[in-house]
Parts: C-alpha cells; structure tokens; sequence
C-alpha cells in the first residue's frame, strides 16, 4: 500500500491543483474513520491523497473490475455493497481495531454534497469500534450542473477540509437502535455544518444535482 500514497499525491497536486485545510484535526495516532461529503467520482481518491494519514476506502463494488479493480484491491480498498454489506463493515472493523484509518462516504451516492442525510453504516463503525471521527469536507470535484458522471477537467481547483474530531459513544440504558440513530445523527450534523463552513471559506460552491444517465 506503500506506493498509493505517492499516486494520491499526484492527483491531488500534479494532477489537480488541491488546497489542504485542517490536517492538524486528524489524531496523530488510534483508528479514525475518515467521514466524506460525495459530489464526484474522485472524491475518494482526493480524499485519499490529502489525507496525513493513509487509509482504507469503502468503495462500491461495481468499481472493482478490471484494471482498475485490481489497482484497488492492490491499494487496500475495500468493496462493498450499497445495498447492504455486513462484510464491508466487517473488515473496515478489523482495520480500525488495529489501529488503522478507514474511509467512507456515508451519503452513499453522488449528489449535491451537501449531507442532509447519511447512511447508518458510519455509526456502526464508529460505536463498535471506539474510532474518532473526521468529517471532510471535499469541493471542485464537480461544478455548478456537470453531470454525476462526469471528472472534473484537469488542474481544476479542489479543496479537501478535515474538520473537527468528534467521538461518539453508546449511553447507559440505550438500546442499540436508538443509539445508532443518535450517533448518526451526531455525525450527519458534524460532516453537514463543516461542509457549510468549508463552502464558506473557499468560495466553493456545491454543484446541482442533475439526474442520473440512465442505462442504456
């Protein structure tokens, strides 16, 4: 995995032209679960590149094909299922108990990037493990009314935030469900407003969401 970090160095800065905010957020050392807002293809692998930490993508299992496939397994990527994969979970739960770095993009589609709703699995994650939190904020990976599909043309200006840490736990007398949608809860909230902020300060505006190509 020693040589994907130096190919997310190139996307984000030969590539692409990224700026880098808040890499003093992300602890030093113990298991983090990178947690990302999702407009675009490349917003794994930015992510992935502008992180000070190398980590272990959930990445949907359709990407898993062919050259590319194997580039991922090779880097250490995880696939999973959207529709709802305890074995994804799992192994991101392995590698977060040995203190490693997991990442997500709890939206679980591409959309306006804006995480007005997340999926539950990040949660899971972060309960069962103990692992903090670092919501990132990603932006320029797609623009105003480019399609869900489209990449972003080369040396386009990216900003990748970590925000602020945040820990979640499970409350006494708290049954599992009713913590899992707090927890989610907290973490939408988080990765939400740090994504506001992060607009805020980069003049980086969310794209619009146009509809999905449909399959031929």
């Amino acid at each position: 995995m020693l040589w994907s970090r130096p190919v997310g160095f190139l996307l984000d800065h030969v590539l692409y032209k990224t700026s880098v905010r808040g890499r003093s957020n992300v602890p030093k050392a113990g298991p983090v679960i990178f947690a990302g807002n999702h407009i675009s293809y490349l917003d794994g692998p930015v992510m992935f590149g502008a992180a000070p930490r190398p980590m272990h993508i959930l990445v949907k299992k359709e990407m898993f094909a062919g050259f590319l496939g194997r580039v991922l397994r090779a880097s250490g990527q995880i696939p999973v299922d959207r529709s709802g994969d305890r074995a994804a979970l799992q192994a991101g739960k392995g590698l977060l108990d040995a203190g490693r770095c997991v990442g997500i993009l709890p939206e679980g589609t591409r959309g306006s990037g804006s995480a007005e709703s997340i999926a539950n699995g990040v949660a899971w994650l972060a309960l069962a493990t103990g692992a903090t939190v670092v919501p990132v904020a990603i932006l320029g990976t797609r623009h105003g009314g480019e399609h869900r599909d489209s990449i972003p043309p080369l040396r386009r200006r990216l900003s990748v935030s970590f925000g602020a840490p945040l820990c979640v736990s499970r409350r006494s007398g708290e049954s599992g469900r009713v913590s899992m949608d707090r927890a989610a809860a907290e973490i939408q909230a988080a990765l939400a407003g740090h994504v506001r902020d992060s607009v805020a300060q980069t003049g980086q505006a969310l794209p619009h969401i146009p509809p999905l190509r449909k399959v031929q």
